[in-house]
């Protein structure tokens, strides 16, 4: 009969296991949500990073990009502002999330397309951002 060597305690208490729930994200755009388990303890940054390799990962579209903090977590029963990156999953107590990108602005050193048309001569495309942003 062999011992099995005892584990040493160090003042932590082995016992004590972290919290792991099932969570449900909706994708702004998507067919259906993402379910995952995650740690009470993981920061939303981590949840939104784990959503969006899920989502590439079982080939969803539109396609959305793999940097995070292009996007929002909000806590889907709650009417607030959206989750801070730093904040822990587990601190709001809700279960189901949406997962929207961040509106990106036009910045000044961005160049508008030209749209000066030659004289008598229109361009459909010139007309087309004239309809769509003005």
């Amino acid at each position: 009969m062999s011992k099995r060597p005892e584990k040493k305690n160090n003042g932590e208490n082995q016992n004590v296991k972290k919290s792991r729930f099932l969570i449900t994200v909706n994708v702004v755009g998507s067919a259906g949500p993402i379910r995952f388990v995650v740690n009470e303890d993981d920061l939303v940054s981590g949840v939104i990073d784990t959503a969006l390799k899920t989502y590439a990962r079982e080939g969803r579209l539109p396609v959305l990009g793999s940097d995070a903090k292009d996007f929002l977590l909000y806590c889907a029963n709650a009417e607030s502002d959206a989750l801070s990156p730093l904040e822990k999953i587990g601190s709001h107590g809700g279960r189901n999330f949406v997962l929207c990108k961040k509106q990106r602005q036009l910045q000044m050193t961005e160049r508008k397309p030209d749209l000066i048309s030659h004289k008598g001569v229109s361009s459909w495309k010139a007309w087309l951002y004239r309809v769509l942003y003005f």
